[in-house]
């Protein structure tokens, strides 16, 4: 084999190796990824139903159950528009209390109840995870153009 013909083969196989390489990568980072969803875009079916993803908004407040079993919590997560019922099983965050925001990762059964396997709570008075505040914001807009009458003042 002739010296030029060598390197277009090593050049060859070192570009089939970094394709393959670049394709276990995006598979591995489209696997974990997870999209943020607020209750409203969980009512519209814009979630999954097949595959986890994180919901977010506010613990609505009276609405925090526990179960007999010390472990398992229900309550609902409202960004103000909408509501998604929640079942968690394991030991809450500390900070995890109603009225304050919260982002939670699972999947979403059959019976409309997002089934957490974690859930995240905000660490000091003024955080709210960006997500969850865009959300809020969005769902609080989309109230004021509902409750507006559409014929404009005087009409």
């Amino acid at each position: 084999m002739k010296p030029r013909r060598k390197r277009l083969a090593i050049v060859g196989a070192a570009l089939a190796a970094l394709a393959v390489t670049t394709a276990l990568v995006l598979n591995a980072f489209e696997d974990n990824l997870l999209f943020f969803f607020s209750p409203t875009q969980v009512h519209a079916k814009e979630a999954p139903q097949d595959k986890p993803f994180r919901i977010g908004g506010l613990v609505e407040a009276g609405s925090v159950r526990r179960q007999s079993d010390g472990l398992t919590v229900a309550f609902v997560v409202t960004d103000t528009a909408k509501t998604v019922p929640v079942t968690y099983k394991g030991i809450l965050p500390d900070l995890f209390q109603e009225g304050k925001g919260v982002v939670a990762r699972g999947r979403l059964d059959a019976d409309g109840v997002f089934r957490a396997d974690q859930v995240l709570a905000r660490h000091d008075e003024n955080y709210m995870p960006p997500e969850a505040a865009h959300a809020l914001e969005q769902a609080k807009k989309a109230q004021r153009s509902v409750s507006q009458p559409s014929g404009g003042p005087g009409k």
